[in-house]
């Protein structure tokens, strides 16, 4: 029998993957190249079923004779080992994103003079559309949970943005750009505890409660599908940590981070300019263990902050506590850093990519802002935090604009600077 190559995400199996598999099988024994997780990743949102879900489903679809992972978006790796007489596909991938896609597939296929077989789009059918059907209804706490862990696998790094209320995590659900042939977007939100004590007024000294941290949490959560990673300082008292451990887990978040200091709580970026006590090893292991054993689910994951570079004590003492701290059950560590320039952090990263035990890493690009994230990730960082950008560029334009209203004595001279009435009515769905 003739040899046909199919291949496809089959996130959503729906009537038009039917119609191409159907098509397919009049042409010979079909072999469907499923897109790993990591492939489909690469240039769009993660899909919602597993790699191993979307095969025990696509297996089951009559005609399909073998199902093989396709690693990357490009087929030629695939298509050089199984030599197909035909690839079969859509005739919607003519321009985007995959259209360079289809032409070396062509090119490939007339090394051993094999054909591209287009079968036309079924109308009323969209995987996209019914992607977004899907993120209107919402998600659950256990789906939107294990996302994180699930992106860390499938993503060289995963790109997270703070939020602090609904509007800033819709900014994060919903803003998407293409570049260099792919879509970009966050993957992941962050609950800062700086900027939610900020928004609230207070100073980040811990003076906002974990109640109202929750209630921030749930009111993001209502209008978000996208995981959180959340900041709960040092985490409290082991006895307290493990209430917020369960608490956090409850409501969906991904994960917890907490830092190795004691005492009142100063930000990590003053440094050595204030007094700040970093906690014991073993005091700091005890209370990632007391976390460890309250979780419910193996998706939550707690991530240990390391502040010895931020209060001078040097490289070898980060990466002692790194062993140490994956040892006691840490699922990720965090390097801190309040240098202007990265060369602490890449040197930590060299090392740190050399431990036996080695977990995902977490930088935070605030003070060495001036760094790329390709050139994080190609260093080792497997998270990637934006953390206080949105409220600290959210403030000087409120700023502005309240002054021109006391200087002018109207709003008309701020307009420009608004964004208009109508905008903001669509912005927010069931608006209107």
């Amino acid at each position: 029998m003739k040899k046909v190559y199919v291949g496809m995400s089959a996130d959503l199996i729906h009537p038009g993957h039917i119609n191409i598999i159907k098509e397919a099988t009049k042409l010979g024994e079909v072999t469907i190249g499923l897109l790993t997780d990591e492939a489909i990743a690469c240039y769009k949102r993660l899909p919602f079923l597993t790699y191993e879900q979307r095969k025990a489903v696509i297996e089951q679809i009559k005609g399909v004779h073998n199902v093989v992972p396709q690693f990357t978006l490009d087929y030629s790796s695939n298509l050089k080992e199984i030599k197909p007489d035909y690839v079969v596909h859509g005739d919607d991938w003519g321009s985007g994103v995959q259209a360079g896609t289809r032409q070396k597939v062509i090119e490939t296929l007339n090394e051993w003079d094999g054909k591209l077989i287009e079968v036309p789009y079924t109308p009323g059918i969209s995987s996209t559309q019914l992607h977004n059907d899907l993120k209107a209804i919402g998600t659950t706490p256990n789906i939107r949970l294990r996302t994180l862990s699930r992106l860390i696998q499938a993503k060289q790094f995963v790109r997270v943005l703070e939020v602090h209320n609904g509007l800033t995590g819709l900014i994060v659900e919903n803003l998407k750009i293409d570049q260099d042939g792919s879509a970009r977007e966050f993957d992941c939100m962050w609950s800062s505890s700086l900027t939610d004590s900020t928004a609230k007024g207070k100073p980040d000294i811990e003076a906002v409660d974990m109640t109202s941290r929750m209630d921030t949490v749930n009111s993001i959560f209502e209008v978000t599908t996208k995981p959180m990673i959340f900041d709960a300082d040092t985490g409290g008292r082991p006895e307290h940590f493990e209430f917020t451990v369960k608490s956090l887990e409850r409501l969906g978040v991904s994960a917890v981070i907490i830092e190795d200091k004691v005492g009142l709580k100063k930000n990590s970026l003053f440094g050595t300019d204030v007094p700040q006590t970093q906690d014991s090893i073993e005091n700091f292991c005890n209370k990632i263990q007391v976390g460890k054993k309250a979780q419910i689910t193996g998706d939550f994951m707690i991530i240990a902050r390391i502040e010895s570079l931020i209060l001078e004590k040097g490289l070898d003492d980060a990466i002692k506590r790194a062993i140490v701290y994956i040892k006691a059950g840490a699922d990720s560590i965090m390097i801190h850093s309040k240098k202007k320039e990265p060369e602490e952090i890449f040197e930590f990263c060299k090392q740190y990519n050399e431990l036996n035990n080695r977990v995902p890493l977490v930088v935070v690009p605030s003070s060495y802002n001036n760094v790329y994230e390709k050139d994080l990730a190609d260093a080792g960082a497997n998270i990637i935090i934006y953390a206080n950008q949105l409220l600290r560029a959210a403030y000087p334009a409120m700023l502005n604009v309240a002054e021109s209203i006391l200087k002018n004595g109207r709003s008309f001279d701020c307009n420009e600077k608004c964004m208009p009435i109508k905008e903001i009515l669509n912005l927010i769905p069931g608006t209107r």
